[in-house]
């Protein structure tokens, strides 16, 4: 098929997947090829606090607002047919937030999932949870464990919920996790990259490929230290409670033009092979 053929079938598709779009948002998909998407999109949901600060209103009503901009999220990465979908909702250190944000949070959290499982199930996504589970109020474990057993069976995208999450601790978990099974095993050797990868709470996901974070802060804040070893990074200014349709299209099309290497070089960095052995490298 020629390329302006396929092009325009690409097009075509990314509509229908998305349904009814503005004019923005077809410009935008014009743009994206469906093949090169990423597998695993991470966001670290930053700035409903400041969002609401400008608004003159509390910062819960920024929480509350940033709950649209996830579902908007949730729904396209699923329609595009991602293989996962990852949300940094509460790390541990927000623990040391006011009693009564973090309260207002874990309420927010059970609003959420009472009135979106039915969705999430009836959409064939797959819900986990990362982090420290067993340290969230009772209340909140019933309401996440219930949302991990009705889908667990879905086949669909994974939506990972980063809940009381930190990437040492998970790391800290993952080395604990290997050590106590060696004891019981009898047989202590060393720890192996593949081996801590399969007790990470990310465990049987593919890393990610793209970590997007809002609100113009540069910084990775204990998210999946382990997993974005390769990650392309966005950073945006947009303020989680404004990140659109089309902001996670921009940050798509901007993963599209990066060039993934993993350490190697570029192919027109590649040396001659009538390069003399041990020719510097630039």
């Amino acid at each position: 098929m020629p390329n302006s053929k396929r092009h325009r079938t690409l097009q075509v598709a990314a509509s229908e997947l998305l349904g009814t779009v503005s004019a923005e948002e077809a410009r935008l998909l014009a743009a994206l090829d469906l093949q090169r998407l990423p597998r695993h999109i991470a966001i670290i949901m930053d700035g409903n606090g400041r969002w609401a600060q400008r608004r003159h209103l509390p910062r819960v009503a920024g929480h509350r607002a940033g709950v649209q901009s996830a579902r908007t999220a949730i729904e396209t990465c699923a329609r595009l047919k991602l293989e996962a979908l990852t949300l940094y909702a509460f790390s541990v250190e927000n623990w040391r937030r006011p009693k009564s944000e973090i309260d207002f949070l874990m309420q927010l959290l059970r609003e959420y999932l009472r009135r979106e499982l039915p969705l999430i199930h009836k959409n064939n996504i797959r819900f986990r949870v990362l982090g420290r589970i067993d340290e969230l109020p009772a209340s909140v474990q019933r309401e996440v464990r219930e949302a991990v057993e009705v889908t667990s069976r879905n086949t669909g995208m994974i939506l990972a919920l980063a809940l009381n999450y930190g990437g040492r601790a998970e790391i800290v978990d993952a080395v604990n996790s290997i050590l106590a099974e060696q004891r019981a095993a009898h047989a202590p050797e060393q720890v192996q990259e593949s081996q801590l990868a399969r007790h990470l709470y990310t465990a049987g996901m593919p890393e990610p490929d793209l970590l997007i974070r809002t609100s113009g802060e540069m910084r990775v804040s204990n998210f999946l230290l382990w997993q974005i070893a390769y990650a392309e990074i966005y950073f945006t200014e947009t303020l989680w409670p404004d990140f659109s349709r089309p902001c996670l299209i921009e940050a798509l099309l901007e993963f599209q033009k990066r060039e993934r290497r993993y350490g190697a070089l570029r192919e027109s960095e590649q040396p001659s092979p009538a390069a003399p052995v041990g020719a510097s490298a630039r």
